[in-house]
């Protein structure tokens, strides 16, 4: 029996390595080096902060599976793991659940500051047949003020692949902080209200899907999984103990985070 978990473990572990390097791969494809060692560096940060997270608590769950796409503008859809086990409590699912988000953004705000003082600012090209504009977050924008300044009229910014990268991970960071179901902002969101927390997630889902419908149809099948999905949280284990102060605040943070990361017409073509 020893010997046939173990080589289940290795079965496992081989489809994650050979997720790893498909991914790889596919970013590389999309923008290079640069822009692969760096979108992966932030996607293994945020997934294994939830992984280690689940490790102090004894939740069960996977090693990171990467999420290769063979296409612009990102090469891949992320990375997951899944957790098997149950949460114990409101504090192990903050904490599993904010931990993500947070080493995500200790990777992907230094490859911005970094990536911007490698960009070049140059004129709107006038065929914009190959320009792909991005949408600036709020927090990106003040980066981008503080590195750069200012852009005069008809300038804009051609990313370094550093930098485009870290936009990449700002705006993983906002999707996963979505206060919905069981993204990341759903667990921080269930753990600081509760059960009243599905409130939260219907209010959550009827902006997005509106949106989806007005201003960026791109949303709709992220629309449509969040309607099948997200408007219910398993409990944990022990839903009595409470956060504690430094918990509490800190989602206030992580919410404020999730507001200035995001934005809601991320690509224009």
């Amino acid at each position: 029996m020893e010997e046939l978990n173990r080589n289940n473990y290795f079965s496992r572990a081989r489809l994650n390595v050979l997720l790893f390097i498909a991914t790889f791969f596919t970013t590389y494809y999309v923008d290079g080096i640069w822009y692969s060692v760096t979108i992966m560096t932030i996607l293994l940060a945020h997934e294994m902060g939830h992984f280690f997270m689940c490790r102090k608590y004894g939740v069960e769950s996977t090693m990171p599976y990467f999420l290769p796409l063979p296409f612009p503008p990102f090469g891949t859809f992320g990375a997951v793991i899944k957790m098997k086990g149950l949460i114990p409590n409101k504090r192990a699912l903050f904490d599993i659940g904010a931990t993500g988000p947070l080493m995500g953004l200790v990777f992907a705000i230094p490859a911005i500051f970094i990536g911007l003082h490698l960009s070049d600012v140059q004129p709107v090209p006038t065929d914009d047949s190959q320009y792909l504009g991005l949408g600036e977050p709020i927090l990106f924008s003040f980066i981008s003020k503080l590195v750069i300044g200012p852009l005069p009229e008809g300038m804009d910014i051609y990313l370094h692949p550093v930098a485009f990268a870290g936009w990449a991970g700002l705006f993983v960071t906002a999707l996963n902080l979505l206060p919905i179901g069981q993204l990341d902002g759903g667990h921080i969101m269930y753990a600081l209200l509760g059960r009243k927390s599905n409130i939260v997630y219907k209010i959550g889902i009827i902006i997005f899907c509106a949106i989806a419908i007005f201003m960026y149809p791109g949303w709709m099948v992220f629309a449509v999984l969040l309607l099948i999905f997200g408007f219910r949280h398993p409990a944990p284990t022990d839903e009595i103990t409470a956060l504690d102060p430094k918990r509490k605040i800190l989602g206030i943070i992580l919410l404020i985070i999730f507001f200035v990361s995001f934005t809601p017409v991320p690509l224009r073509f």
